[in-house]
């Protein structure tokens, strides 16, 4: 794997890499659906990696141009507020921008989550003061 790769998994360990590949093939309904318009570089011409491995987390989808993160949540996240917030945080001393949308979200108003995603990647193209 060559160093840049590697820079972009912040530290992740060899069995998160693997897990992050079994998840790739078991995504969820409302996470393929997001899928299908972030993959090829559709938004604002920058390439998003499905299931990624940060550290010891695995993003639903990650920007490391940009470095955002977006999180498709479920209602299982309902009663995790704690531990999302603390995922978070963790992917924040990267530098990361964490952007959580619900399944709800995906579903009902696609077109209002890419809006959101372009908004966030234009601001971080234009000013990227986020480059730790």
């Amino acid at each position: 794997m060559k160093e840049l790769d590697k820079n972009m998994y912040f530290g992740a360990k060899a069995v998160t890499i693997e897990t992050a590949k079994l998840l790739r093939n078991n995504m969820t309904y409302h996470e393929n659906l997001l899928w299908e318009n972030l993959k090829g570089k559709q938004i604002c011409g920058v390439r998003f990696r499905r299931q990624h491995p940060i550290r010891f987390f695995i993003a639903d989808f990650y920007c490391h141009e940009v470095k955002l993160v977006v999180e498709v949540d479920g209602e299982i996240h309902n009663d995790k507020t704690d531990y999302d917030d603390g995922r978070s945080a963790e992917m924040e001393k990267f530098g990361i921008l964490v952007l959580r949308v619900t399944n709800s979200e995906v579903e009902t108003d696609l077109e209002k989550v890419i809006y959101k995603i372009e908004t966030i990647v234009n601001e971080r193209l234009k000013s990227p003061p986020w480059g730790i």
